[in-house]
C-alpha cells in the first residue's frame, strides 16, 4: 500500500467559535475515526463553584448541532432565569450561564470531583450530544491563561468577559504549562504513522493555539508532521474575538502575514482569505505553501467547502512532506 493512501488521519487544534466552525466542516468530509479535535483549555476556570470549559463546550455544541447561531457559542434557545434569580440576590452575573448550559457545567463538575478525568467527561458529554468525532482537551492538567495588561495580570475570563477586553495587553502567561501533560490521545495521534496533517483552526494565536503548542513535547512533534494553519485574520480584522486588538497592542501589525510569521517555524501550509490575496507572495517567501480560499464561514456549506479544501491541501503537503 502506498504512503499516500495510508495517511488519512487529521488532528485539529481549536479554540472556540472559529475553530469549531472549521472542525464542523472537517467532520463532514473526514470519517469520524480519522479526526481528533484538540480543544484549548487555557480558558477553563471555576465560576460559582463550577468547572467551566468554554472552548470544549463550543466544540460540543457546534458539532452536536445545538450552538446558538447568533453568537456562535452557547446553546440555541437558551434562557436566563437562573442568572436573573442570581442577580436578584446579589450574586455575580458578569459571566452568563444559561439555564441549559448550566446543566452541563454542574454535571462536569460533579464528575471531576468524583475523580473522572476531563478527557473522560468530555468524551461522554460529546457522545450524548451526538458528536461522532473525538474531542479531547489539550491536557487533563489545568493550564490557565493569564493575560498581562497595563492594569495588571488578569485571569483570561476576567480580561475577556468581565473587563470586555478593554485593558491594553502586554503579554501572556500559561500557568503550570511546563508541568502539564498533553492529553494521551493527543500525543498518540501526533505519533500515528497514519497522520496526514495537523490543522490549526482560525483561532486566536495567542490565547487559543499557543497554550496548546506550549505543552511539553507538542511543539517538537510538529516538526515531524505536515502542519497547516488557517488564518484567523481577514483583511486586517479578526473574524471573531480580540486577536487583531491584541496584535496591535503588542506592536504587531494585524494581518494574515503576521500570523504566518508567527507560525512559520513549524508550519508547511497557510490558508488565507481571498481578501488577502496580495499577501500570498510575502507569505510564500516565509517558506510556506499558500492556499487562497473564502475563509469566512457564515453557513454550513461554507464550513464544509473550506473543510474539503483544507483536507485536499493537507494531502498535497503530505505527499510533499518535510525535507
Amino acid at each position: 500500500m502506498s504512503t499516500r493512501s495510508t495517511k488519512s488521519r487529521f488532528v485539529v487544534l481549536s479554540g472556540g467559535v472559529g475553530g469549531a466552525k472549521l472542525a464542523l466542516g472537517l467532520s463532514k468530509v473526514v470519517p469520524a475515526r480519522d479526526l481528533l479535535i484538540v480543544a484549548n483549555t487555557g480558558d477553563d476556570f471555576t465560576h460559582l463553584g463550577l468547572h467551566v470549559s468554554p472552548d470544549i463546550d463550543t466544540l460540543i455544541y457546534t458539532l452536536g448541532g445545538v450552538s446558538n447561531p447568533a453568537t456562535g457559542w452557547g446553546r440555541v434557545g437558551e434562557t436566563g432565569a437562573f442568572m436573573e434569580a442570581l442577580g436578584a440576590i446579589g450574586g455575580e452575573t458578569w459571566f452568563f450561564l444559561g439555564d441549559k448550559d448550566l446543566a452541563l457545567h454542574v454535571e462536569r463538575t460533579l464528575r471531576l470531583t468524583n475523580g473522572e478525568s476531563l478527557s473522560a467527561v468530555t468524551a461522554d458529554l460529546a457522545r450524548r450530544f451526538g458528536v461522532k468525532a473525538a474531542i479531547v482537551p489539550m491536557s487533563n492538567d489545568p493550564v490557565p491563561t493569564m493575560v498581562k495588561t497595563t492594569r495588571g495580570t488578569l485571569a483570561f475570563q476576567h480580561y475577556f468577559v468581565r473587563e470586555r477586553c478593554r485593558p491594553r495587553v502586554t503579554g501572556f502567561r500559561f500557568q503550570n504549562v511546563a508541568r502539564a501533560k498533553p492529553e494521551p490521545r493527543f500525543m498518540q495521534a501526533l505519533n500515528d504513522p497514519k497522520l496526514a496533517a495537523v490543522i490549526i483552526g482560525p483561532s486566536n494565536p495567542f490565547i487559543s493555539i499557543e497554550p496548546i503548542l506550549a505543552l511539553p513535547r507538542v511543539r517538537k512533534r510538529l516538526d515531524r508532521v505536515p502542519v497547516i494553519a488557517v488564518s484567523p485574520i481577514v483583511g486586517g480584522q479578526a473574524i471573531k474575538g480580540p486577536a487583531a486588538k491584541m496584535m496591535r497592542e503588542l506592536g504587531i501589525r494585524a494581518s494574515a502575514l503576521a500570523v504566518a510569521e508567527r507560525y512559520a517555524s513549524f508550519c508547511d501550509g497557510f490558508v488565507i482569505d481571498e481578501a488577502d490575496v496580495a499577501l500570498a507572495g510575502p507569505i510564500a517567501k516565509l517558506g510556506l505553501r499558500v492556499l487562497i480560499e473564502r475563509t469566512v464561514m457564515k453557513t454550513l456549506d461554507d464550513r464544509v467547502r473550506l473543510g474539503r479544501a483544507v483536507v485536499a491541501f493537507a494531502k498535497r503537503l503530505s505527499r510533499k512532506g518535510r525535507p
